[in-house]
C-alpha cells in the first residue's frame, strides 16, 4: 500500500502478487493490484484482477468497479456494463459505478448515432430512400438536436413522402384499409385501427396471404393495448396457424394467456419461444421471455402448493 501512495506500481505489484501467494482469498490483494495495472494502463491485467476480485466474493462491489473500468479502457464497453449492472445489482446506490455507466450510456449512445448517420447517407447515396429515411428516423429519436441528423433528414424527407405518395397510389383497396390501420395504431387510436385491419380483413378472400396475416398481428396489438385479451389470443393464434414460429405472435399470445391466468398455455407459447434462442429472437425478446417464464412457474408452483 506504501508502494502504491507513492506511486511506485511495479513495486507494489510485487508485494501485491506475493501477498497473493500466500493469501489467495483475500479479494482487497487483487483489487489492489488490478488498480495498480490500470495506474500503468495495462487494462487486460487491471480486468483480470477485477474479474478474479469478484470470483472470490461476489459481494465485493469494487471488484465490478475494477472490471467495468478495465474493460472501459479496452473499448469492451458491453463487458463493462455487464460488469456494472452486476455491481448495482448488489449496491443500488455505488456512486461510481452508476457514473461510469451514465459515461458509457453515453458513448454508446454517441457511437451509434454516428454509426445511424453514416449509414443512412449510404443509403441515400444508393437511392434506398425508405431505407435512409427508417435509418435517420431511427437516429434523431436518440438524438434529436442533431444538427448533421436533421439536415440529412431535410433531404431525406421530401424524396421520402414523393416516393411514398406514389407507393400508396398503387395499392388496392385492402392494403389501404391496412395501411390506414398502420396509421391510426401508431396515432394510439387502437378502436379506429381495429375498424380498418377488420374491414381489410373482411375484404381478404385468402386468410393465409401475408397480407391478411399482418392484418391479424397488427389487431392482435391493437386488442392488446385496449386489455382485450380475448381478442389478442384469437388474432394471434390465426397468425399461428400459417406461421407457427411466428416469436412476436406467440409473446403476445402468451402475455395474454397470463393476463387470463391461463400460466400453462403462457408458459407453453414462452418455452417455444426461447427455444429458438436469443440469436434468433433478439436479446430483449429473449429476457423477456425468460423473465416471464421463472414468474410463470413461481405462479404455477403457488398454485400446485395451495
Amino acid at each position: 500500500n506504501n508502494f502504491f501512495k507513492l506511486k511506485k506500481y511495479h513495486e507494489a505489484i510485487e508485494k501485491y502478487t506475493e501477498a497473493i501467494s500466500l493469501d489467495p482469498s483475500d479479494v482487497t490483494f487483487y483489487s489492489n493490484r488490478s488498480a495498480c495495472y490500470a495506474a500503468l494502463n495495462k487494462w487486460q491485467e487491471a480486468f483480470d484482477d477485477g474479474r478474479q476480485c469478484v470470483i472470490t466474493d461476489k459481494s465485493f462491489v469494487k471488484g465490478y468497479f475494477r472490471a467495468a473500468l478495465a474493460a472501459q479502457n479496452q473499448n469492451n464497453l458491453d463487458v463493462a456494463i455487464d460488469f456494472i449492472k452486476r455491481g448495482l445489482g448488489i449496491e443500488s446506490s455505488n456512486a461510481d459505478l452508476k457514473k461510469m455507466q451514465r459515461e458509457i450510456e453515453e458513448i454508446q449512445r454517441t457511437t451509434k448515432v454516428e454509426a445511424l448517420a453514416a449509414q443512412g447517407q449510404s443509403q441515400l447515396d444508393s437511392k434506398d430512400v425508405y431505407g435512409a429515411y427508417k435509418t435517420v428516423e431511427s437516429a434523431l429519436r436518440l438524438d434529436p438536436n442533431n444538427s448533421r441528423l436533421n439536415s440529412l433528414m431535410d433531404r431525406i424527407r421530401p424524396q421520402y413522402e414523393r416516393a411514398e405518395k406514389q407507393r400508396v397510389s398503387s395499392l388496392d383497396n385492402k392494403e389501404k384499409l391496412k395501411e390506414e390501420g398502420d396509421s391510426l395504431f401508431k396515432q394510439a387510436k387502437f378502436e379506429e385501427a381495429i375498424k380498418s385491419y377488420t374491414k381489410a380483413l373482411n375484404a381478404i378472400t385468402d386468410k393465409s396471404s401475408e397480407l391478411a396475416l399482418k392484418c391479424y398481428s397488427n389487431r392482435a396489438a391493437c386488442y392488446k393495448q385496449l386489455s382485450n385479451f380475448d381478442g389478442t389470443i384469437e388474432d394471434s393464434t390465426s397468425v399461428l396457424e400459417h406461421k407457427p414460429d411466428d416469436a412476436k405472435a406467440l409473446m403476445r399470445r402468451a402475455q395474454a394467456y397470463e393476463a387470463c391466468e391461463r400460466y400453462k398455455s403462457a408458459l407453453q407459447d414462452v418455452r417455444q419461444v426461447l427455444a429458438y434462442g436469443p440469436d434468433v429472437i433478439g436479446k430483449s425478446t429473449y429476457d423477456l421471455a425468460n423473465g416471464m417464464q421463472h414468474r410463470l412457474n413461481r405462479v404455477i408452483a403457488q398454485l400446485r402448493n395451495g
